[in-house]
């Protein structure tokens, strides 16, 4: 280390060096997720992390048979491109984030091997309490042509603002 370097602390080594809090957030504020095709390495991944062994997740053939063009996404696999995880928003509330408190996914449209989806989370709500607040976030995918095939919600419990004296 050279006398001009400033010692190394992991406690300032962030994707977003502003933090959140609670009372920073608006409603309609977008949060989109990067997109992703549902390639055949995902449906296996998938279903390899889940144990789903239905074949109309994993056996081209029986998903023709069956009328489908393709093997078709699992639930789950559609819900889990909503991941927060995966954009900036748990970035952004690393010292604000106290809980995940739920989610929840209503399946509006098939997804096939192939199809690209675009998630995005959404502010919906705002609920204030003493020290925390929820933040609640609209989850929204879309395929490639525009078709909502999912639509949710999740919600945060995240600290306010410290007080400074």
């Amino acid at each position: 280390m050279t006398g001009s370097e400033t010692p190394f602390d992991h406690r300032s080594h962030r994707m977003m060096p502003e933090q959140r809090w609670f009372e920073d957030f608006r409603i309609g504020e977008r949060f989109p997720l990067p997109s992703r095709t549902m390639t055949d390495a995902i449906f296996l991944a998938f279903q390899a992390a889940s144990g789903d062994n239905h074949p109309v997740h994993y056996n081209r053939e029986y998903c023709r048979a069956h009328g489908m063009p393709d093997m078709l996404a699992h639930g789950y696999q559609v819900a889990i491109q909503t991941a927060a995880g995966a954009g900036i928003f748990p970035h952004l509330v690393e010292e604000s984030l106290k809980a995940f408190l739920e989610q929840s996914s209503r399946f509006l449209h098939p997804v096939f091997a192939g199809d690209t989806l675009y998630p995005a989370l959404e502010v919906d709500e705002l609920s204030p309490n003493r020290t925390t607040g929820v933040v609640g976030l609209r989850s929204t995918v879309h395929n490639g042509g525009g078709v909502m095939v999912l639509e949710g919600r999740h919600r945060y419990l995240l600290r306010r603002r410290p007080v400074t004296p």
